[in-house]
């Protein structure tokens, strides 16, 4: 019994040195790809552009599987086309930082996978549609869900395929008139390296 609890605890000890070595932080950049999928609900045939943007992440690990990661980039512009009018009636920004709670699982073939959940909170800025005749909620909160993959490269480097799904809406007004929902609701898939320390 006494080996089997000092092997036991030496086991325990070695786990937590090798994620002490390893460090609790990493930090992404990734190149993301926005796959908007407009559902829209106005009756003015309305779609958002897609895009590619750069993002950053700021992952914790308070042990080797759970970690909270910090989804962040820049505001972002987006153009918005109406097929009713067939032309484009303007642009806006938005800001989407996302948190998610992650699970990493233990590290397969020299791939180390994982899966997160969490919330999302898009800011709407410098809206400008329809030369002001037109304008849209200056805020939206989404969950979000996440699946991805680390391919560690060394001992801190590794290369990241991320895809995630968020849920972003806004109710869209042409002067007075509340003309119902646009549902943004983009996939994004993203590559990029990751650093932890």
């Amino acid at each position: 019994m006494k080996k089997l609890i000092v092997t036991t605890a030496v086991c325990a000890l070695l786990s937590g040195a090798a994620f002490a070595q390893e460090g609790p932080w990493m930090v992404r950049a990734r190149a993301v790809g926005i796959d908007m999928a407009n559902k829209d609900a106005t009756g003015l045939g309305l779609t958002v552009n897609n895009k590619t943007i750069p993002e950053i992440d700021i992952t914790y690990f308070f042990n080797k599987n759970i970690a909270a990661e910090l989804i962040l980039t820049v505001p972002q512009k987006q153009t918005v086309n109406s097929s009713v009018l067939a032309t484009d009636i303007g642009t806006f920004k938005h800001l989407p930082p996302t948190l998610t709670l992650q699970y990493h699982f233990d590290s397969y073939s020299g791939m180390k996978p994982y899966l997160g959940a969490g919330i999302n909170y898009t800011q709407i800025t410098q809206v400008n549609l329809l030369d002001g005749g037109a304008n849209v909620d200056s805020h939206s909160w989404g969950t979000a869900i996440q699946a991805g993959v680390d391919f560690p490269i060394d001992k801190n480097l590794s290369f990241n395929i991320d895809f995630k799904k968020v849920n972003i809406k806004t109710n869209v007004y042409v002067g007075p008139d509340d003309k119902g929902v646009l549902k943004l609701n983009p996939t994004l898939i993203g590559v990029g390296l990751g650093y932890r320390f």
